[in-house]
């Protein structure tokens, strides 16, 4: 670990998750959001899917305090030095574009990041008692001037928690904000009940969908943590490769990746398997955090009507309901998703851009593409399918006439 300026607070680096404890790193961690746990990043580093070679070169912030003598870690980031942008999800191409028509290097940058995941959450955990704002301020001045020494471009900041966002933003360093579509528990007891909140029509829409498939004799086996043997993950896995091989790209994780994950943190996964006979035609693999469900990914062998929809998104819902979760985080783009439910929220993003002129133009870029995706999110609103939408939409119709 490599010491820094700071006479208080010492900022280090790690190359492999496995240089700090794994009680350590999860005591800061904590078990409110899957995707920090020691063990997530131990899978995906120990499955080879975080490499150098993947682009994904694991380069964690670690910050102690203390003397050499008696250092305590007091917070942690997931960091990254990465040389493309894949799996981000928060995209960066036309950026990269720009740098390569102007004969300047994009690549390599420090990504700050859950690979391959677009779930917002926590990015920097800092433990109970610490001065956050003297953390953030080191992260803020120290990044950037390693970055420097990397010869990286800038440092990103992915999916963070609003506070996190705000507090880059207030020591200068650019914010980005974006949408996506999510599910919220209004105390359902049941599907149905869920379904009350719904116009007649598309209320009768969604129950249309599902029983397409009860008449198709598709069945469903919920599986939690180890109920998951290796013959799921092996036929998952397929299903998972499916949905990559069809775009002709190859899957960004490896099937060792879900099997460590079995092994490490099976208290947080929920694989649901669909059947027809005795055949198992699609899976969809979810996260669970303390409140909520975060739906990852899906692949199917065969294709039904709403199949796609029943496996990755209804069965989640009933899920949310009977374990009570608050909220059902179903990943990335999916405007279909509104018409079922999920409501359009705002996600966050930071970047330091370490060139001057292109942080302006960036700049510029942001202020613009932001107006747009606070309209966008507004006008969303009007296609959910509950009634006071529907009231709200005719209401606006009324007024332009």
């Amino acid at each position: 670990m490599t010491a820094g300026k700071k006479d208080t607070y010492h900022l280090g680096f790690l190359t492999s998750i496995n240089n700090i404890d794994v009680d350590v790193w999860n005591r800061l961690a904590g078990d409110t959001y899957p995707f920090l746990r020691h063990g997530f990043f131990r899978a995906l580093e120990q499955s080879s899917s975080t490499t150098a070679i993947t682009g994904w070169q694991p380069y964690h912030a670690v910050i102690e305090k203390g003397d050499d003598e008696n250092k305590q870690v007091v917070a942690i980031m997931p960091l990254f030095l990465k040389d493309n942008s894949r799996g981000e999800y928060v995209f960066d191409w036309s950026w990269a574009d720009a740098y390569q028509r102007h004969g300047v290097d994009y690549y390599p940058k420090l990504v700050t990041a859950i690979p391959f995941t677009p779930c917002p959450g926590p990015r920097i955990c800092i433990a109970e008692g610490q001065d956050a704002d003297e953390i953030y301020r080191l992260l803020s001045v120290t990044i950037p001037e390693h970055a420097q020494k990397l010869n990286a471009s800038s440092w990103h900041i992915l999916f963070p928690e609003k506070n996190e966002c705000l507090a880059f933003k207030a020591l200068g360093i650019q914010h980005r904000v974006g949408c996506q579509y999510q599910w919220f528990n209004k105390g359902y007891t049941t599907f149905d009940g869920f379904l009350t909140r719904f116009s007649s029509r598309k209320r009768k829409n969604i129950r249309k969908e599902r029983q397409k498939i009860v008449d198709a004799g598709i069945e469903f086996e919920i599986l939690e943590g180890a109920d998951i043997t290796p013959e799921h993950w092996q036929k998952f896995y397929l299903f998972y490769q499916s949905t990559y091989f069809v775009r002709g790209r190859s899957p960004y994780l490896t099937e060792e990746f879900f099997l460590k994950a079995g092994e490490y943190m099976p208290e947080n996964l929920l694989l649901v398997m669909a059947r027809k006979g005795d055949d198992t035609i699609a899976g969809a693999l979810s996260f669970v955090g303390s409140d909520t469900l975060y739906g990852r990914y899906w692949g199917c062998s065969e294709e039904y009507q709403f199949l796609h929809f029943e496996t990755c998104y209804y069965q989640g819902i009933d899920y949310c309901i009977s374990k009570g979760l608050q909220r059902f985080d179903s990943g990335a783009q999916g405007e279909h998703k509104i018409q079922r439910g999920f409501e359009p929220v705002l996600t966050w993003s930071n970047h330091w851009i370490g060139n001057a002129d292109f942080d302006h133009a960036i700049g510029r870029f942001l202020a613009d593409e932001e107006k747009y995706i606070l309209r966008y999110q507004k006008e969303a609103e009007n296609y959910l399918p509950f009634k006071h939408q529907e009231k709200r939409v005719e209401k606006q119709a009324d007024t332009q006439d």
